[in-house]
């Protein structure tokens, strides 16, 4: 087995190399653009983040699912839900809107 020496200028250029990793995987997690085509990148919520963000209970959430109100995904049992169709659901029940 050989022996290998890491030097300072090694230890520098991993530093920087795991920064910028770093870097890469936040602004990644606060775009909402995708880089590749420029259209908006989805956003799912799980029913407890909806629940939460909208402080609602799940038999609310439920009922805005069967009703049509918000649209879902179901995946393995899961349940999600677009944070664009969130927010539209807001801005169709906007009242007083100048």
């Amino acid at each position: 087995m050989a022996t290998q020496i890491v030097t300072i200028e090694d230890l520098e250029q991993f530093k920087i190399d795991l920064i910028s990793e770093f870097k890469t995987i936040v602004e990644s997690q606060f775009t909402h653009i995708n880089v590749k085509n420029d259209e908006p990148k989805k956003t799912w919520l799980k029913s407890h983040q909806v629940q939460r963000l909208l402080s609602i209970s799940p038999g609310t959430l439920q009922t805005l699912r069967l009703n049509g109100t918000l649209p879902f995904t179901k995946i393995g049992g899961v349940l999600f839900y677009d944070e664009a169709d969130i927010n539209r659901l807001f801005e169709e029940n906007m009242r007083n809107k100048f």
